[in-house]
């Protein structure tokens, strides 16, 4: 309809139908059919013909005066559109973990902001599973969301747990060397933010052997921060995102125990919408936290990077 209506328009300014072909790059007989349908689909004459001009009937003339000036708008805000997806700019909607934004997001920021300053990040910091479509999120960061086949997800780290403890809590007792060393020993364990039941976990290792541990809760938390903040006290044994227990675990405050068991829960990844054409803000930003989460990264997020190991 709209391209009828943009014929018509370059007819009645050029007052010939060969002369807004020509201009338009078209045949005069694709011309005249879409003026045809036009005539149909509104139920009204709007050009008077004759071998020697064309002019415009008076419902023409009352059309031609409503629609012109709307076209140059329609076209505008279509120009601009088009303009807006090579341009980075506008709001970003992003959903994610708050401790996972503070600590790996977050400080990206700002050169975020240097390379892409017309994006204007609005940021959802908040623990649970979103409907990326219904809530109307450009991208999703975090692990375990549905994929559907208008969703879209890339890698950007595993999502491995390991079991931790503080060498407060490890005095006197003897360092595990199965994971039947654990069972039944005080826990920090993880309520699930889904189902409100307590979590249970199965342990891996290199060689495929798996482990169901359960742990006796000694406290119960939904975030991993607030588990490796339990286990710092000394409250038990915790299972925690490597990524989450990494600084602890770096000064000393968080041993790794059975460090060649962990728990696979597949992936943190970024999820975006499945279009041919995204918006270069939710492209650029989906670019940029791929080059970085693929740098030096790894090690804080594998439980088997050798590091870890």
């Amino acid at each position: 309809m709209l391209g009828n209506i943009e014929l018509f328009v370059r007819v009645a300014e050029a007052a010939s139908f060969s002369e807004a072909a020509r201009r338009l790059g078209v045949s005069s007989a694709a011309v005249s059919k879409s003026i045809a349908r036009l005539e149909t689909k509104l139920g009204a004459r709007l050009f008077q013909r004759s071998t020697r001009s064309l002019t415009l009937t008076e419902s023409g003339e009352a059309f031609f005066q409503q629609v012109a000036g709307s076209l140059d708008d329609i076209q505008s805000a279509i120009a601009q559109l088009g303009e807006s997806r090579d341009l980075p700019s506008g709001r970003l909607r992003v959903n994610l973990a708050p401790s996972f934004a503070f600590d790996y997001v977050l400080p990206l920021l700002k050169n975020f902001k240097q390379r892409y300053p017309d994006v204007v990040p609005d940021w959802h910091l908040e623990i649970r599973r979103v409907d990326l479509i219904g809530d109307g999120f450009d991208v999703a960061i975090g692990g375990g969301i549905e994929l559907s086949p208008e969703v879209v997800a890339r890698e950007l780290a595993k999502l491995h747990l390991v079991i931790v403890a503080s060498p407060e809590w490890l005095v006197g007792r003897v360092l595990p060397v199965v994971p039947a060393d654990l069972e039944g020993q005080d826990g920090i364990v993880a309520r699930s933010t889904d189902t409100g039941r307590l979590r249970s976990w199965t342990l891996r290792n290199a060689g495929k052997e798996t482990f169901d541990l359960n742990l006796k809760p000694t406290a119960i938390m939904n975030d991993p921060e607030a588990l490796c903040s339990c286990a710092r006290m000394g409250l038990g044994v915790a299972l925690v995102p490597l990524e989450r227990a990494w600084p602890w675990l770096q000064k000393g405050e968080l041993v790794r125990l059975l460090p060649g068991w962990y728990v696979d829960l597949g992936s943190i990844s970024v999820y975006y919408p499945a279009r041919k054409a995204l918006p270069a803000k939710t492209r650029v930003f989906i670019d940029f936290l791929l080059e970085h989460f693929q740098g030096n990264l790894s090690d804080q997020f594998s439980a088997t990077s050798k590091l870890n190991t």
